[in-house]
């Protein structure tokens, strides 16, 4: 009954603590309200955070709201966060510290505005501020200097805040005095051990230390024994035990993704698809990229005119497209194939182990730059059947008398290639 008329009594104290902590998210900066029957002025920390708040956080806000828009929306978040930091230190400075426990709790309200902050840009990943929610998404964990010491500050997640178009950041303000005694720690002497003492207490025996060792018998010593050096010199010894060694670690299956075909923002996302043939993408506009990563055993068709395409970390991948403008980059594949309908002007292969590369008639003049990479083929079009032909892989090197001098190597070429994907 005792124990539990004791945890009746800590939940109570987190409760009231929490209510305060709610009330003090609707106050304005300047009022501290009142607190265990005391009103007036407010704990030095505060009255620096409130400064930080006037000066940085307000001109954020005012010149978020000019943009508008995604910006003003995500200013609006982070200044809630900075006002439940506010109301955590008001209510930090009336209070001792709490139970270790209990700090996760007042705590929660802070994280939940950083996770709301963060999740924010992901959401918005096409918005054209993107930038900007990017910069303030990734400092605004620096809210969370309150749980490291009291010697962290919010100036330098702050001067994210006060950049403008066109203007210098301004000289950080001085950090507040500290959080108030809610995460100071409090000095542990290291307490001795009963094994250390022990150590020290056989090492001062001095002399009498040996009298414990116990006596090696001739039948036990390797220049006496001959079948002990044969099997390395070691016998199993009566008084040690022999522990087994650590296990190592077990490795985890990897991770099933989701497969993903979408448009987001200008690109189009296709990843973790597997064993799928029928993959299209119709709707193309210009201006639009195609990004493919981690995809094995499939083939995707893309329609139109398009920007550029990135092959990324595939596995026997097939890609038959009409136009790209721009380039077509293989990276980190294997097994690929491709398929150019109409035109591209380069086609970039970096780190694949297995290329084949089918060009259209329009496609003839395509560049083709290849780094660190092996089995390549280019599979020209010749009366209505393709001639393959490889992309060099060795080369030698001489010299002129004047210069290096390199060029491929001879390798044969085959008159039989795979059949193109369409």
């Amino acid at each position: 009954m005792a124990e539990m008329q004791g945890l009746m009594e800590r939940l109570e104290r987190a409760v009231g603590r929490l209510e305060l902590l709610s009330a003090g998210l609707h106050r304005p900066p300047g009022d501290c309200g009142e607190m265990n029957g005391v009103s007036g002025g407010v704990a030095p920390s505060v009255e620096a955070f409130d400064k930080l708040m006037n000066s940085m956080v307000a001109e954020f806000l005012k010149k978020s709201r000019i943009l508008a828009g995604d910006v003003e929306t995500h200013a609006e978040m982070v200044h809630s966060a900075f006002q439940a930091q506010r109301a955590f230190l008001l209510m930090a400075s009336h209070y001792q510290q709490p139970q270790e426990n209990d700090v996760a709790a007042l705590l929660k309200p802070i994280s939940e505005k950083i996770q709301e902050i963060q999740t924010f840009r992901e959401r918005n990943r096409g918005s054209k501020m993107f930038n900007h929610l990017s910069a303030v998404s990734e400092s605004i964990p620096a809210l969370g200097w309150i749980a490291v010491g009291p010697v962290a500050s919010t100036a330098s997640a702050l001067s994210v805040l006060s950049l403008g178009p066109g203007l210098p950041p301004p000289p950080p303000p001085p950090p507040p005095p500290g959080p108030p005694p809610l995460f100071e720690s409090e000095g542990r002497r290291e307490e001795s051990s009963p094994s250390r003492s022990a150590l020290f207490a056989q090492l001062n025996q001095g002399e009498a230390v040996t009298k414990g060792l116990r006596h090696v018998t001739d039948d036990q010593k390797t220049y006496k024994n001959p079948s002990l050096r044969a099997h390395g010199g070691q016998t199993p010894s009566p008084t040690k035990s022999h522990t087994p060694g650590p296990k190592s670690p077990q490795s985890h299956p990897p991770r099933k993704h989701a497969p993903v075909l979408e448009l987001e923002g200008k690109k189009w996302r296709v990843e973790y698809q597997e064993d799928r043939n029928d993959l299209v993408i119709s709707e193309t506009e210009l201006r639009q990229v195609a990004y493919i990563f981690k995809c094995s055993k499939s083939t995707l068709q893309i329609k139109g005119k398009i920007n550029s395409i990135t092959i990324d970390s595939c596995k026997k991948f097939g890609l038959v497209f009409d136009n790209v403008v721009g380039i077509v980059e293989v990276i980190n594949s294997k097994d690929i194939q491709m398929q150019v309908m109409g035109k591209v002007p380069t086609i970039s292969i970096n780190k694949t182990e297995g290329c084949h590369i089918y060009l259209s008639e329009d496609a003839l003049d395509c560049e083709i730059v290849s780094a660190k990479s092996s089995e390549m083929n280019i599979l020209i079009p010749r009366d209505g059947d393709y001639r393959e032909f490889p992309v060099p892989e060795q080369f030698k090197t001489a010299w002129d008398g004047s210069k290096l001098v390199t060029e491929p190597a001879e390798i044969m070429v085959s008159e039989r290639p795979p059949n193109p994907l369409t």
